[in-house]
């Protein structure tokens, strides 16, 4: 899933030097969502672990 962001970023970026801006505005916040969404189950991830070794 990180690796979905970080295209949807590269894309952004892309875009936005192109001087598209509405697909650089909607490449940058889909990016934005999916680390979000990353970062979430990372830390569910991180949590569960912690509480199956006890």
């Amino acid at each position: 899933m990180l690796y979905y962001a970080l295209i949807f970023l590269i894309v952004a970026i892309v875009a936005g030097a192109l001087g598209f801006g509405g697909i650089a505005g909607t490449s940058a916040g889909i990016a934005q969502i999916l680390f979000f969404v990353f970062l979430a189950l990372l830390v569910l991830s991180l949590l569960s672990g912690v509480f199956r070794k006890k």
